[in-house]
């Protein structure tokens, strides 16, 4: 079960406004005080058991400023769910009161919350003549707050989100047309207290993270102290005897040490020193007070952490605030973990902004790791990095509008394929090169696109993991961004890559060479004389800087990409780029040549053919883990890494043997698993560890990356 439909109306900031959702990851895009924060205060009125029984009643506030008098009017919160399990007892929630269950299944239901006046004015005001104004004046003017109740129903099967249908459920204000008593086909079936949904759901949400460390100082919203009440329900007490009977010698080891005995003694002196025998306590001991009960004593438990590359150890209110908020979220994430495991019908988990003070790249790694596919997750962001990483199609775009927010859904009505292509099309921002670990600078689109799928199918991590930002200049003028990083500048590692465009054929003229084939020629004779010019330059260029470095393709990519073992990825495209039979089997054969200058002029036929961005976006559907890495891009890649850890290879590693024992089970890898161990024990170095893989696995799409390190 999934929420698939939001509708709000006269909510806040939100007049009449849809969200729609999909299974999995959403976000919710939307500048500030655009209403991402409305939003989910009104899903978690339906559905967050912790919020307390006051939010329920709403007030004046609530009501969207454009309705001028609100008196009369209702606020609707509309959720639709989708995919009900047939479960009885989910569908208890929504079919109550029907006869029979099994007769009158659902697949999707709403779940509705009114905000509207009480059943005495909607009396009266149905009870008004057609057209008279007057006497719907005189009962508006009598209604105050008071007067309205909060009324939760199910089964409802109208658009809320319909001007019509507002007017025929709550009425229409201009004609006095007002209808008592509800039509339960439109408004829906009251839900029994007993039957709240949201005490069967797993339901969690994480408040934008602004300044955590004054909760962590509080012990109701202290989120390590959540965790432990949860677990120290479940301590076995045979198993925390032992502790409990420890806890009580202490505190009496505590009690009888001379010192603690002294001070007794002598304020019980001083007392009577004081005011006399008379008056003095008849008894006067200190205790020492340490819980033995197993919740208190958990209770009494601290978090200490160590920021990264740093081996000190200090309490959450000495980490940053990135670091900070980090650690609430983990701690949050966590505590959901904890709460889903038991049974419930859906898992839903709201993450309000969690960008702030987080750096850049941990953003999009949380964005892309966070799926724990029973869950339905949304975020809301202002965040570029989170909005990147995003699906096209799992995307509610909040914009502001006088006195209220509208909702737009950028892939409405779009097919898959068109959606697939914009997703991989979109253009990337190019500021997040100042807050990258590393960089790589690349001159055109199909690089752009296809190498973080490179990295992220053979090597099993994505760039943003690695702490690398692909940047794309969009020409070959490289020198304008990369003198940024220098010594005196920027102190990251940037590596630039481009072509050498060397020709892949002899361009000496022949007699008998058609006007075609001569101008073939001398466009590659042209191409490889500018080719050998940039390289100059580059070379000039990052001559006695440690932090730029240049990587040269031999001759464009889309040639070195097929020339390094991928013939069979680009032939999956034939069918994509060409109709005929006899073109496709003709451009196969060509493509598999291993003379350079048929293939290449093959692909590079295709590519300018269908244009080199949409080319690459086609070619990257047919990416995977067995694809080959060029070499180029290997070692540029390896430069603008700052550091690989030993678990990230470890991951690397890792998952290469998983992939290549997913393509042939009889494959072993026990001599690589044994060094990697001794590897990660520091027993062994990197080469030992790349030689052993290479003995088990030699002809690994990741090897030429791996060598490089």
């Amino acid at each position: 079960m999934y929420i698939s439909k939001i509708s709000l109306i006269n909510y806040r900031n939100f007049k009449n406004t849809l969200f729609e959702f999909k299974k999995g990851i959403n976000t919710i895009i939307g500048e500030n005080g655009s209403g991402k924060t409305n939003l989910f205060r009104a899903i978690r009125l339906l559905l967050d058991d912790n919020m307390l029984r006051m939010s329920y009643k709403l007030n004046e506030g609530d009501f969207n400023r454009n309705l001028g008098d609100w008196r009369g009017h209702w606020i609707i919160i509309s959720i639709e769910f989708a995919d009900l399990s047939p479960d009885e007892a989910i569908q208890a929630l929504f079919v109550h009161g029907t006869g029979n269950i099994e007769d009158n299944t659902v697949d999707r239901a709403t779940y509705n919350l009114f905000f509207r006046p009480k059943a005495d004015i909607r009396l009266r005001l149905a009870q008004l003549q057609n057209g008279d104004t007057e006497g719907r004046d005189a009962i508006l003017n009598e209604i105050s707050i008071d007067d309205y109740e909060t009324y939760f129903t199910g089964k409802s099967s109208v658009n809320f989100n319909d001007e019509n249908i507002y007017k025929e459920v709550v009425g229409d204000f201009e004609a006095v047309d007002f209808t008592f008593p509800d039509d339960a086909s439109k408004v829906g079936v009251k839900i029994p207290h007993q039957l709240s949904i949201s005490k069967e759901v797993s339901f969690t949400f994480i408040q934008a993270l602004r300044d955590v460390v004054s909760d962590f100082h509080n012990t109701r919203t202290n989120p390590l102290l959540s965790l432990l009440r949860m677990k120290s329900e479940d301590i076995d007490e045979e198993d925390y005897a032992a502790i409990s009977n420890t806890v009580k010698e202490l505190n009496e080891s505590i009690e009888q040490l001379p010192d603690v005995l002294d001070v007794s003694k002598n304020i019980k002196d001083t007392i009577k020193s004081t005011v006399g025998e008379t008056y003095s306590p008849s008894s006067l001991t200190i205790k020492s007070n340490l819980s033995d009960e197993a919740n208190k004593l958990l209770q009494s438990l601290k978090l200490f952490i160590g920021e990264p590359d740093e081996d000190y150890e200090g309490a959450v209110h000495e980490l940053s605030l990135g670091g900070a908020n980090l650690i609430y979220l983990t701690l949050k994430l966590l505590e959901f973990n904890y709460q889903k495991a038991r049974e419930t019908f859906a898992n839903f988990l709201l993450i309000e902004e969690p960008e702030a003070h987080i750096h850049t790249h941990i953003q999009k790694t949380l964005f892309d790791k966070l799926d724990y596919g029973d869950t339905q997750i949304i975020y809301s962001t202002h965040s570029n990095q989170i909005s990147e990483v995003s699906n096209l199609s799992n995307i509610n775009v909040l914009s502001k509008r006088r006195n209220h927010a509208v909702s737009f859904q950028p892939a409405r009505g779009l097919s898959e394929d068109k959606i697939e292509k914009l997703e991989r099309y979109l253009d990337a921002i190019r500021t997040n090169l100042l807050f990258a670990k590393g960089v790589m600078l690349v001159e055109g689109d199909a690089e752009e696109l296809l190498v973080p799928l490179l990295i992220k199918n053979v090597l099993g991590v994505s760039l943003d993991e690695l702490g690398v930002s692909i940047i794309n200049v969009r020409s070959t003028g490289f020198e304008n961004i990369a003198e940024i990083f220098h010594n005196d500048r920027i102190q990251r590692k940037c590596a630039i890559i481009t072509d050498l465009d060397a020709s892949i054929v002899d361009y000496t003229p022949e007699a008998g060479d058609s006007e075609a084939q001569k101008k073939f020629k001398s466009k590659c004779k042209n191409s490889e004389i500018k080719g050998a010019e940039r390289k100059t330059k580059l070379d000039e260029f990052v001559r006695d800087n440690d932090w730029l470095d240049a990587f040269y393709a031999d001759h464009t990519f889309e040639v070195d990409f097929l020339i390094e073992g991928n013939s069979h990825e680009v032939a999956k495209t034939l069918r994509d780029v060409y109709v005929d039979k006899p073109t496709i089997q003709l451009a196969k054969e060509e493509l598999e040549s291993d003379d350079v200058g048929v293939a290449g002029k093959r692909i590079l036929t295709m590519a300018n053919n269908l244009g080199k961005g949409w080319f690459a976006i086609l070619l990257g559907k047919y990416i995977t883990h067995n694809t080959y890495i060029p070499d180029y891009i290997a070692d540029a890649l390896n430069f603008a890494i700052p550091k690989v850890g030993k678990a990230v290879i470890s991951d690397m590693v890792n998952y290469r043997i998983h992939k290549n024992i997913e393509d042939d089970e009889s494959l072993s890898f026990d001599r690589t698993k044994a060094t990697l161990e001794s590897f990660l024990n520091d027993d062994l170095n990197i080469t030992d560890l790349i030689d052993t893989f290479e003995g088990d696995y030699g002809d690994d799409a990741a090897l030429n990356f791996f060598k490089a390190i």
